[in-house]
């Protein structure tokens, strides 16, 4: 069982109070894992009809779903088609309360590894905007290849910080704000966070996190909602930077969410609206979870559905309705962004939109992001192999194909059971495979 720190007992006893030895025992417990289906690839139903693995449903959630940490999921050919993302039961909540409606502008503010920016860009259906932040260039990385893999277009994935984000009060409708915290509720999944505890403790966080809802709410539009949220239980990183933020500016209230079987009620009187997560009471680790909403009514965003064109003849092979925004070429690089009239120019961009390719030695190199943002439907040459032919692995692993049953030569979108992997080009029967190495099988 792992060791925990007495100062850090202490300090959990008045939380817990009569469930303090439940608590303590779920540390006995096995950890469960769970998945969350990436709908813009794949529907629920569809899903479950083509997974041979056992699956359970997380409770609150209609897309979030448990299974058996021996069948290696994170390994299988279906995941490097992004149709699933894994990602622990508890931290599907925040993005999940969050009622984002198609056409909004949306902000995850500390977004990376970026699961929850996943889920909320599922929900925008490629419509509005989704600007994706993390302060960490690196951790923006891991989040920007989670949007790609996930096929995701109308995303801008920035490294800034966010207390530094200005020029945007009130632009937002919905936001998220999943804030840097102790970690008290990972301790039993991960417990290297035990000595980060030790050395920062729950002050160091409850400054950040008070700095970065005061912001949020500054960047919210009225009407709109935001959901703050940590992995950690102390009550100064949780009701006390609620009760923080309804002092900012008093048309901030905080609105009830769901109850489902398990869930635990804000410690204070006006938090009672929002809701922990205990171990030893849901199939998950530890979350606090509050969704709140700015009074006030706000303007609609630009909506459109222009269409743009390009003259390269690789990207000639997609369907014109694919390419809805604007192209823009940047050192000769295309992307694909979504139409808007936020004014982003000298942040600190990643990625603006979905990146299409570059142009070299006047030929088009297309991107591993272009290939998971299409259908198989919407690309002129398919090669489409099944789950169980063995050149599925074999182009994971970066391997040259035979395709001898494929004729014509060209650029080939490679897929398995129609879901896209990545790119090749096919010549006398060879597939020289195109798919990334970052990206390679092992």
């Amino acid at each position: 069982m792992i060791s925990l720190p007495d100062k850090y007992l202490e300090s959990i006893k008045d939380i817990f109070k009569d469930q303090y030895d439940d608590y303590l025992g779920s540390f006995s417990e096995k950890i469960v894992h769970s998945l969350r289906v990436n709908t813009s690839k794949i529907s629920v139903k569809d899903f479950l009809g083509i997974m041979p693995f056992k699956l359970e449903p997380v409770p609150w959630t209609d897309d979030g779903f448990y299974y058996d940490e021996n069948d290696k999921l994170s390994k299988h050919p279906y995941f490097h088609a992004g149709l699933y993302y894994i990602q622990e039961a508890s931290a599907m909540l925040p993005a999940e309360v969050l009622p984002i409606e198609e056409n909004d502008y949306v902000l995850d503010c500390c977004a990376a590894p970026g699961g929850k920016s996943l889920k909320l860009a599922n929900k925008l259906n490629d419509t509005g905007l989704l600007i994706s932040n993390d302060i960490s260039a690196s951790r923006a990385q891991v989040l920007l290849k989670t949007l790609e893999t996930g096929g995701i277009k109308n995303a801008y994935v920035m490294a800034e910080d966010l207390l530094s984000l200005n020029g945007f009060d009130e632009k937002f409708d919905k936001i998220l704000l999943d804030a840097p915290c102790s970690g008290e509720g990972m301790f039993r999944k991960e417990p290297e966070l035990i000595k980060s505890w030790l050395d920062k403790g729950n002050d160091y966080y409850s400054i950040i996190q008070k700095q970065l809802i005061e912001k949020a709410i500054t960047l919210l539009k009225p009407g709109g909602m935001m959901v703050y949220s940590t992995c950690t239980f102390s009550i100064n990183e949780n009701e006390e930077v609620i009760e923080y933020g309804l002092k900012c500016d008093e048309r901030m209230k905080v609105l009830p969410i769901k109850e489902y079987k398990g869930f635990e009620k804000g410690l204070t009187d006006k938090t009672k609206n929002c809701v922990r997560l205990y171990p030893h009471k849901v199939r998950g680790e530890g979350h606090f979870v509050a969704l709140l909403q700015k009074n006030g009514n706000n303007k609609s965003n630009i909506q459109s559905d222009k269409l743009s064109s390009i003259d390269s003849d690789i990207l000639k092979d997609i369907q014109k309705s694919f390419f809805k925004g604007n192209i823009v070429i940047r050192n000769n690089r295309y992307y694909l962004e979504p139409e808007h009239d936020l004014a982003l120019d000298g942040l600190r961009i990643m990625r603006s939109g979905l990146y299409l390719g570059e142009m070299k030695h006047d030929k088009f190199e297309t991107s591993q992001a272009l290939a998971m943002a299409l259908k198989a439907d919407q690309y002129s040459k398919v090669l489409n192999l099944d789950i169980d032919d063995p050149r599925v692995l074999k182009y994971l692993k970066c391997e040259t194909l035979d395709v001898k049953d494929i004729s014509d030569d060209g650029y080939y979108l490679v897929c398995v059971n129609n879901y896209p992997l990545g790119f090749g080009i096919i010549k006398k029967g060879i597939l020289k495979n195109k798919y990334p190495a970052n990206y390679r099988y092992k």
